[in-house]
């Protein structure tokens, strides 16, 4: 049976790019969609679990948690390196331990290395 992988992070359009140099909703979006072709190539089943805003983000979460039970959910690096999301990054990983109370947690770096991030825990 394939581990079920969940990747939590910022939908590309509502990124402060400012803060990213280099970065571009393309090039994010693209190395999330890589990373979870590569996971599911590799036999996992990986989705992404895009969040809007912080005043939607607990909400989100919390209904696909309750829909379908995951063996590792992944907080991306936008959610929880950029110090004006450390509340949405605290209250994402409180929905995880309350509604996935089995599922590891794993943090990325970026958007191309959640492969290994996932690797750690699954």
């Amino acid at each position: 049976m394939a581990k079920k992988i969940l990747m939590v992070g910022w939908h590309p359009t509502v990124v402060d790019y400012a803060k990213y140099p280099g970065l571009t909703a393309e090039k994010l979006e693209a190395g999330l969609r890589a990373d979870e072709k590569k996971l599911n190539d590799q036999g996992y089943e990986a989705s992404i679990g895009f969040i809007f805003s912080g005043a939607t983000a607990t909400d989100q979460l919390t209904e696909t948690l309750k829909a379908e039970a995951f063996d590792v959910v992944l907080i991306g690096a936008g959610v929880r390196k950029d110090d004006d999301h450390f509340l949405v990054f605290e209250t994402l990983v409180n929905v995880i331990h309350e509604h996935a109370p089995k599922a590891r947690i794993a943090f990325n770096t970026g958007p191309t290395d959640s492969v290994e991030a996932i690797e750690r825990w699954a």
